[in-house]
């Protein structure tokens, strides 16, 4: 990990979207970067979310949830904090120490879907989809 730059992924409960960016960027950019992610009041992972990851070849099953306020009180620079929440969320996000591009990224909360499992997993796929498109598209910035 020594000279990477590090990127942090948050949401409320680091139980889904966050989760879930974290994975795809390690997946599709591991040369100068490393992504960790975070929520602002850590949960547990979503199982739906797990199977759509594992659908696509990403195994997450074993990733614990992590708190925000942790990375902030070790004191760990990132060059990005991303949250990927709804706007009045992110606001809760606290100020990191060091130079970090703060960026936001609005998706879906696969927690507050309604209907049948099924029915969640099509839109949690969906949302998954959207997130690894999104990420592909920043690295492509980045480089």
């Amino acid at each position: 990990m020594t000279g990477k730059k590090r990127v942090l992924f948050v949401c409320i409960h680091n139980s889904a979207r966050s989760q879930m960016a974290e994975a795809w960027f390690n997946e599709l950019c591991a040369d100068n970067y490393i992504a960790n992610s975070a929520g602002i009041e850590p949960g547990s992972l979503n199982p739906l979310v797990v199977k759509v990851m594992q659908e696509a070849g990403v195994d997450i099953s074993h990733k614990q949830t992590n708190a925000v306020m942790d990375y902030v009180k070790s004191g760990d620079l990132f060059s990005y904090v991303i949250t990927v929440c709804d706007e009045t969320s992110a606001e809760r996000c606290p100020i990191f120490p060091g130079v970090t591009t703060r960026l936001h990224w609005s998706f879906p909360d696969p927690s507050v879907l309604e209907g049948t499992e099924e029915q969640k997993l099509v839109e949690i796929r969906k949302i998954r989809d959207t997130i690894k498109a999104k990420i592909a598209d920043w690295i492509k910035e980045l480089n």
